[in-house]
């Protein structure tokens, strides 16, 4: 994993719009990190750089909010639920092949159904503003072709 160090939402927006602007159909962002971490900031950044219009929020309490752009776009925030048996009971593999792209929150609680080629992104809080942002080493190679 690659990590840079993001000053501000809006950094970590531009990240996301960076990653969401070469993504391709079928792709799978594993994203962690603590409640708090800036998640949901950088998944606004990728529908962003998806071409999603719609206001992008966190589907805590609906799982997964799907929206459209240059790709179908699906948000997904495992945050409410257990590993296991309750993530699996829910399907949530059948949009890993949809031709779209899946960002997971919390995508630690999908255990074993996550794929082995999902690309990975950790977000720490450094500071207030600050945030530690790991990308696996395949998105960090499609970011360095990108500058």
């Amino acid at each position: 994993m690659e990590c840079l160090t993001a000053k501000s939402a809006e950094e970590t927006i531009e990240l996301g719009k960076k990653i969401g602007a070469f993504l391709l159909p079928n792709e799978i962002i594993a994203l962690t990190g603590q409640l708090g971490a800036g998640k949901t900031t950088l998944i606004q950044g990728i529908a962003s750089g998806l071409g999603v219009r719609a206001y992008v929020t966190s589907p805590t309490f609906i799982i997964i909010n799907e929206y459209e752009g240059r790709l179908p776009f699906y948000h997904i925030d495992l945050y409410r639920l257990d590993e296991g048996l309750e993530v699996a009971d829910l399907g949530i593999e059948e949009y890993f092949s949809r031709g779209g792209v899946c960002v997971v929150e919390w995508a630690e609680r999908l255990g074993g159904l996550l794929p082995p080629g999902a690309e990975g992104i950790k977000l720490e809080v450094i500071s207030e503003q600050e945030r530690k942002i790991c990308v696996s080493s395949g998105l960090a190679a499609r970011l360095g072709n990108d500058s």
